[in-house]
């Protein structure tokens, strides 16, 4: 029997858990779930309902992972352990500060009703958070280096659209180059968060808003942009369409250390991620991590999980034999 998965939330991450559902042969989606009038969304999958938030509780037996995609940061620590406690979930929040506390919320729901659940499911946090993990084992004399972009931060992004008086907004993660080199060159730096990356932001107004007020409450933000050195610009809605319409992010995890009796050899370990559609490639990642949520949930695993908890057999449509022929 194929999981059935339901979407709340139809942004950009519902659209690509739509079309990643429909690269599975072990997967199917049931129902789109949205607080907008379901009338003005459109889906690709045929015969597969759109309905209203008010809708949702009514269908806990035809659901068996609820895909969750938060418009924002703020969304997703109210959502997550509420419907916990009715489905098992999965959902992509990427507040790194605040991943503990948003753990322990869903967790304790999560286990009160038998449910399965995992938090911060993408690619950082998710793919990278995993390889922080295997190098510093593999490699414990070293240090751990992430760096971001060149490209577009959803959640940063969002949180400046939710400023008063801005009417769109794109932030871009740029990486400073000198740092970059100095990591791949297993200089092992010492690096302060403001000199491994710069945040570029791309503003449009509304009217009669206050561009000085703006640029404050945004270089201000604490964990988006107060530790960093940030450049905000001000365009208008035309070059916003022209130039700035486009998902693209990506990334590198790199581990620097040594071995041998006096630690005379140096390793450097790079994984690196170039995306063209940074919402696409997530939901991607989150389709293979609710595979492991159904899994687990059919073992009686309950309580909240992250990446660091599920095994890879459990994320392949692959049977462990085959993955040990053709993988291994």
């Amino acid at each position: 029997m194929k999981t059935r998965i339901g979407i709340l939330g139809y942004g950009n991450l519902g659209r690509g858990i739509e079309f990643a559902v429909r690269e599975t042969s072990d997967m199917e989606l049931t129902a789109v779930f949205t607080r907008r009038d379901p009338s003005t969304v459109t889906i690709q999958t045929e015969n597969v309902p759109v309905l209203p938030v008010s809708e949702l509780l009514n269908w806990t037996d035809r659901i068996d992972v609820l895909m969750l995609c938060g418009g924002s940061a703020t969304d997703l620590p109210v959502q997550t352990p509420e419907y916990a406690k009715y489905f098992n979930v999965i959902d992509s929040f990427d507040t790194h500060a605040n991943i503990p506390q948003h753990f322990a919320a869903v967790d304790a729901s999560a286990k009160e009703n038998n449910k399965t659940a995992m938090i911060s499911v993408g690619w950082d946090p998710g793919l990278f958070s995993l390889m922080r993990a295997y190098t510093s084992a593999i490699l414990p004399n070293g240090n751990d280096y992430t760096f971001w972009g060149k490209g577009v931060s959803q959640g940063h992004s969002d949180a400046i659209r939710r400023i008063e008086g801005v009417a769109n907004a794109k932030q871009y993660t740029v990486p400073v180059d000198s740092a970059l080199t100095a990591v791949r060159n297993g200089e092992n730096p010492e690096l302060t968060t403001r000199q491994k990356h710069t945040r570029e932001c791309f503003v449009v107004l509304k009217e009669g808003a206050d561009p000085a007020k703006v640029e404050k409450e945004i270089i201000e933000m604490p964990n988006y942009f107060a530790d960093y050195d940030t450049t905000v610009n001000f365009i208008s809605a035309e070059e916003f369409a022209a130039n700035h319409s486009g998902l693209n992010h990506g990334g590198f995890v790199f581990r620097s250390g040594s071995t041998g009796a006096d630690h005379e050899h140096n390793h450097v370990i790079e994984f690196s991620l170039k995306l063209d559609s940074n919402p696409e490639f997530t939901t991607s990642v989150m389709i293979a991590y609710a595979r492991a949520v159904k899994r687990l949930a059919d073992r009686g695993d309950f309580g909240c999980k992250t990446v660091f908890d599920i095994p890879p057999v459990l994320l392949s449509e692959l049977t462990p034999e085959e993955m040990r022929s053709h993988l291994l």
